[in-house]
């Protein structure tokens, strides 16, 4: 009688659901080649039969654009199963670079002119007057020294904590991650003299105008100095 061998999967792909789908966690420890056939074996389970949005979470798996491309197709093996994002805890160089840019600030000395656009990927401190039809960005916060009378856009990667001050707001449009606001009469009139104010985003999702010196108890982080009193 021939000895039968039973085959035990190693655990390698950790299964879980959340409020929109699965995320499938992949061991990072193991060769590669037993965890894609793991993952073969998890993903045709006949239980995985309703159309599921998929998550791949690397860990601290290092996998190369080829190898996420593989293990997304031998998830879409089954046809229920579209994998929507891959994500891991590894911080590339790439992105280490990105982080570091969006950390600090970039200055620009001078007047932003009607049809001008300022662009910053952290802080943008602008010394200068924004006239009407000029536009600022950052994907910080935005501070101007002068006069605010065009558009001004903080947090243009997501980062809704962003503020924009200004010396004088006269903002046509003030805009904080994807939270939009056209200055109207109404709502300049809600300050007699806009000096020294600090547009901010309110939990609620709606842009608030407060005098500057509110912003280090609505914003306290944004303060870095570590020097004495």
């Amino acid at each position: 009688m021939k000895a039968q061998v039973t085959h035990f999967l190693k655990n390698l792909v950790t299964i879980k659901g959340k409020n929109k789908g699965l995320v499938l966690y992949l061991d990072d420890q193991c060769a590669y080649t037993d965890l894609l056939a793991e993952l073969k074996t998890k993903v045709s389970d006949p239980a995985l039969d309703s159309d599921t949005e998929v998550t791949v979470h690397l860990n601290k798996r290092y996998c190369t654009d080829s190898q996420i491309q593989e293990l997304s197709e031998v998830v879409q093996t089954n046809p229920h199963l579209k994998v929507v994002a891959t994500t891991s805890d590894i911080l590339t160089v790439e992105k280490s670079d990105q982080l570091i840019r969006e950390s600090q600030s970039e200055t620009y000395v001078g007047i932003v002119r009607s049809g001008q656009v300022v662009k910053a990927e952290g802080d943008l401190v602008v010394i200068g007057d924004v006239n009407p039809n000029g536009r600022v960005e950052a994907g910080g916060s935005v501070y101007v020294l002068g006069r605010l009378k065009g558009a001004a856009h903080a947090g243009t990667k997501g980062n809704r904590d962003a503020v924009i001050a200004a010396s004088w707001l006269e903002a046509t449009q003030l805009k904080i991650d994807d939270e939009l606001e056209t200055m109207t009469d109404e709502l300049s009139s809600l300050s007699e003299q806009p000096e020294m104010e600090c547009a901010y985003l309110h939990t609620n999702g709606t842009i608030i105008i407060d005098r500057l010196q509110e912003l280090r108890f609505i914003r306290p982080q944004i303060s870095t100095f570590k020097g004495g009193s």
